[in-house]
């Protein structure tokens, strides 16, 4: 049976390399795509932060999440996505950056509710300003968005006083599709994020072909299913068509499949150990699937 996620980079050289080292190895740098309303360029893998960085008082695991930030950076990625509903992620994702001293080297993304009036969003962003230790967000994104009328107007004021570099909407809950569709068609927000995997594509239907018509970014949470996939795939060997396309995990091959979408700029698995970043990272270099072989693993993955 072969080793788990886990067991298997831990039992690995790379596994146990310093940030730098693995990098050096790396035969490509990250890709990066084009955010398509202000020409940044975004590296396509980051980190999202729900749980993983939810903890206090506890310095190894803050010393490990510093790592994690380390190697996410060492390896061409910028991308961190947090917020204030994740418990402690927020002041967790400030210490590890300032004490790391990469913020400019950052891409930082947080959230405020989407359904809190304009004075209440005004507090929760300078909360979050606080908490992260930071002077301005990379990314500020109105969190699961369920209103069709939903205005970007006041993250818009933001953004022209320099609070803010871009603007976004999220959700993770489908009963929400049809009124964010609403949203990001007249909204055009410069980011939209949602839930999508290989193993959830209900956003393929309606939302990504919306957010690319209306040339929003893209990022896609839960692209591990919240571990579900990694589950179903327990004690089956990797497919052999992986090598095709550059993979040598099933990170790599589920996050591979999100980032071949057209509509997709960038993936943000949750990772919690830096050998775990470093080979979510080796899904942004190399072959990426074509249209032939998204739907070559579709098939094996139903079939799993």
């Amino acid at each position: 049976m072969p080793l788990s996620r886990r067991d298997m980079l831990a039992a690995t050289a790379a596994a146990a390399a310093l940030p730098s080292a693995a990098f050096a190895q790396a035969a490509a740098p990250i890709l990066k795509r084009r955010v398509p309303q202000t020409g940044f360029m975004l590296p396509v893998v980051g980190i999202g932060t729900a749980i993983i960085f939810d903890f206090e008082n506890d310095p190894a695991k803050l010393e490990q999440r510093k790592q994690v930030v380390r190697a996410l950076v060492a390896g061409g990625g910028s991308l961190i996505d947090t917020a204030p509903g994740y418990g402690n992620a927020e002041v967790q994702v400030g210490n590890a950056v300032t004490e790391t001293g990469l913020r400019s080297q950052l891409f930082l993304a947080t959230k405020f509710s989407s359904r809190d009036t304009a004075a209440q969003a005004e507090a929760e962003l300078k909360a979050s300003l606080t908490r992260m230790k930071t002077s301005y967000l990379d990314l500020q994104q109105a969190w699961n968005v369920s209103d069709a009328n939903f205005s970007l107007a006041q993250m818009k004021a933001w953004k022209a006083a320099g609070t803010i570099r871009h603007v976004g909407i999220t959700s993770s809950m489908d009963g929400a599709y049809d009124a964010l569709a609403q949203v990001v068609r007249r909204e055009k927000p410069e980011f939209f994020q949602i839930n999508y995997s290989l193993g959830d594509r209900d956003a393929e239907k309606l939302l990504l072909p919306a957010a690319q018509d209306a040339g929003c970014a893209v990022l896609t949470n839960l692209p591990f299913g919240r571990n579900t996939m990694f589950k179903k795939v327990a004690g089956k060997p990797l497919p052999d068509f992986a090598r095709e396309i550059d993979c040598t995990s099933f990170a790599q091959l589920f996050l591979k499949y999100n980032l071949s979408h057209p509509a997709v700029t960038a993936v943000i698995p949750g990772t919690d150990l830096p050998q775990y970043m470093l080979d979510n990272l080796n899904a942004g270099r190399g072959r990426m699937p074509d249209a032939a072989m998204r739907l070559r693993i579709e098939s094996w993955f139903d079939a799993v």
